[in-house]
Parts: C-alpha cells; structure tokens; sequence
C-alpha cells in the first residue's frame, strides 16, 4: 500500500506544458531514511508508496520510468535573487551590452544554467531606466516565454531613482514596467537621494498592481530600516529585503531590534551566501565580507531565504548561481542544521516568491530534485548527479564518474576494505533520458 495517498491539490498547477504522461521515480531515498516510490501525472506527485510497490503500469497507459536507487529526492530548490541582465558578463571586453538580443541570451543560459543546479522558479531583477530603458525587460519576458515547461522565471523592476524631478521619469517607467509583465516592484532605495521617499513610492506602485515587493539595501542604516518596515508591514503579497548584510556588522542588541521590527512587520530577507551583487543593477558592490545575521534573524521570526546573488559578473566572476552552494555555506559557515540550511534556498524560497509549498507526498506540486548521496549532509557536501524535475518531468541532468588510478588496484581494495564505489547509476543514461 502507498504510504502517502492522494490530497487535494493546494493550488491550481499553471497553465501551459506539463508532464501529462506519468513518470515513476523509482528506489528513491527521502530525508526521513525512507526508500520510496513516486508517481508523478500532471504536474504532480500522484502517489508515494514504499520501493517496489508502485509499478510502471497506469490507468491512463504506460509510465516512464527513472531509476533514483543512491539518490536523495528532495523538493526541488528556488532561486529568489538572481541578475539574468547582467550574468555572464565578467569577461566580456569593453562595456556590458544591453541590446534586447544581448540581454536575453543571457538571462536564458543563466536561467538554465541554474536549472541545471535545481532552481526550477527564478527570480531575476532587471533594470528599468537610464541606458537599458524597457528594452531589458522586454529581452527578459521574452526569456521568460522560451523557457516555459522547464523553469518558471519572474522579472522584478529595478529603477534608480525615484524622487525629486530626476525621480520623475523612472517612476512613469517602472509604472510602465508593470504593464508591460514585470511580477515584482523593486528597486535600491540606497541609492537615492530620498531613500524613504524612494520606498514610498515603491509601496505604493506595488499597491495599485498588487505585486510583491523586493528591495536591495545593505541595512547599514538602522533607523532607515525601521522605517521601511514601518511602511512596508502588512503589505500584501508581501515585501523582501536584501542582502541585508551590513545588519551582522552592527552591534547585537542593535541587529536584534531591528530584526524584531522586521518579523513584526512580516518582511522576509534574503541573504547571500556565496558573495555580493550589484545592488541596483550597478557594478563594484561592495566586498566586505559577511552576510546577514541569520540565525539572529531567524530565531527572532523572521522568514530568511538565500539566494545566489550575481552569475560571473563584475560583483562575483567567479559566481556559481549554485542553490546547494548557498545551503552548504549556511551550514559549514554560519551554523544551520544542513535541513534549515537547505530549506533556505528551497521551502522558505519558495514561500518568499509566493510559490506553493513542495513535499514529497501525494497532492503536492512535482517540483523535485534528486541528488547523489544517502543523506542531506553528504548531498550538499557532494552535490554532483543531479536530475531534475519540474512539472512532473525531467527537465536537466547533471551526471558525475569518478574513477582512480588503476581500475583493478582501486576495484580490490575498495572490496577488501568495504570501501563506498561510485559508478553510474541505472538512472543516468548518458545516451538518452527514456524510459528505462
């Protein structure tokens, strides 16, 4: 008998491509130590039941088939704070390019690239205004629309300023930028002349369209954060700040007030483990090290995400977009339990972008990824097969060998000490991704 049986759905599945057929994942371990079963139909998890006690055979006709024996399936992770605009720009001569074509090249090898990682929902801000206009926008819904059936992908506003004569002009375009498709009002209110004023303006864009909010500051300013959760509170769908990583330099009874304020106005912040981004949409953010106090942060109430910043532009070229890098740095350098660390990037992510939530168990969205390891400690250590899945199919895969040396030397001695073997699985199928 499946442990887990069909639930009402908790949210209507989007519209648009879907894995119609069924998908069976087989032999899969889950956190709890379990080896389970899974089918997957129309977008979502159909039944879980313990290994071998689902079959490939369905009502509707045959089901394919994925083999996850030595994998660890987890729901799949989010990327809350990306920059499609401006990845993948480090090493380009001369300065950044912000034609439409350009731009939209980028935002979707970025987009999956991180796929490939796990995020199967993204976040990226683009800038509205100045040099790019509404041209970035327009190149990242069209990205958007070519990447529809393998990752959902929302576009949050940047504008520079806001206020004053000069502001006039970026607020008639960021009203335009809702119009046109943009998800989410954000912007740096740091970088304005009237950061208060900036925020207002901001809420209250966001307000006539009923978008979320989703603004960079580096929180160096305590009473200017206060105010902008005094503003923000009770907003609806809600409101994220970041990276927020200056509040970890300020005193501790002072980081902790502001934190109180923030989990009182409901305002979720995203941190960024793996290095800084451009605030703004700008280049040069600013290196200090740290990131935001997050188990202060946390243990005050506050609902705290991770995301992966900048993609190898001039604020990290050597960005990863990586969801399991930032849970591992959570873990290994700032003190989560490897399952708080990792539902930073993947169950409070999804939450912070307004996503339903991702269980393994009948009745709940098939947003999944299966990684190589028997545990989430050694997942997030190792992380190198990964197979995705998104909508109830197979969207990307990331397969791994590791071999030593002398193949008959290694093969003895691993038999004679018991040593672990890393081989390919039956589950990944270099020369096609079929049923088996």
């Amino acid at each position: 008998m499946p442990d887990s049986q069909p639930q009402p759905p908790h949210s209507p599945v989007p519209p648009g491509p879907a894995g119609h057929g069924a998908l069976l994942l087989s032999g899969a371990r889950l956190t709890d130590g379990r080896t389970v079963d899974v089918r997957l139909r129309r977008g979502r998890i159909e039944a879980v039941g313990t290994a071998g006690s689902l079959t490939a055979a369905h009502p509707s006709g045959p089901c394919a088939r994925v083999d996850l024996t030595g994998y660890l399936l987890l729901p799949a992770p989010a990327e809350p704070h990306a920059h499609g605009d401006t990845a993948l720009t480090a090493d380009v001569p001369g300065p950044v390019s912000h034609e439409p074509e350009d731009v939209q090249r980028r935002v979707t090898e970025a987009a999956l690239l991180q796929l490939g990682h796990g995020a199967t929902a993204l976040r990226t801000h683009v800038r509205v205004g100045d040099v790019p206009g509404l041209g970035a926008l327009i190149a990242v819904l069209r990205a958007r629309r070519t990447l529809r059936g393998l990752a959902e992908l929302t576009a949050v506003a940047v504008p520079r300023v806001l206020t004053g004569v000069a502001g006039a002009d970026g607020l008639a375009m960021l009203r335009d930028a809702v119009k046109m498709g943009a998800d989410v009002v954000g912007g740096c209110p740091d970088l304005d002349p009237d950061p208060a004023g900036y925020v207002e303006s901001v809420l209250e864009v966001a307000a006539e369209h009923g978008c979320p909010v989703d603004l960079h500051t580096d929180a160096a300013d305590p009473a200017r954060l206060a105010r902008l959760a005094a503003m923000a509170g009770g907003l609806r769908p809600g409101v994220t700040v970041g990276p927020c990583d200056a509040l970890g330099r300020l005193p501790a009874e002072v980081a902790s007030r502001a934190a109180d304020r923030l989990a009182a106005a409901g305002v979720a912040v995203l941190c960024l483990p793996q290095g800084p981004c451009a605030q703004g949409g700008e280049g040069g953010a600013d290196r200090r090290e740290g990131i935001a106090p997050v188990r202060l942060l946390r243990a005050a109430g506050v609902r705290v995400a991770a995301g992966s910043g900048a993609l190898r532009d001039v604020s990290n070229p050597v960005g990863r977009g990586d969801p399991l890098e930032a849970a591992y740095l959570l873990a290994s350098r700032h003190g989560l339990r490897p399952e708080d660390a990792y539902d930073a990037v993947s169950g409070t992510a999804r939450a912070t972008l307004g996503l339903p939530e991702v269980r393994v168990e009948a009745g709940f969205p098939a947003e999944l990824l299966a990684v190589r390891g028997d545990g989430l400690a050694g997942a997030l250590s190792l992380a190198y097969g990964r197979i995705v899945v998104h909508r109830g199919r197979v969207v990307a895969r990331t397969s791994a060998v590791r071999e030593y040396g002398d193949a008959t030397t290694s093969t003895s001695t691993s038999t004679e000490l018991g040593l672990p073997r890393q081989g390919r699985g039956r589950g990944e199928r270099p020369e096609g991704w079929g049923p088996e």
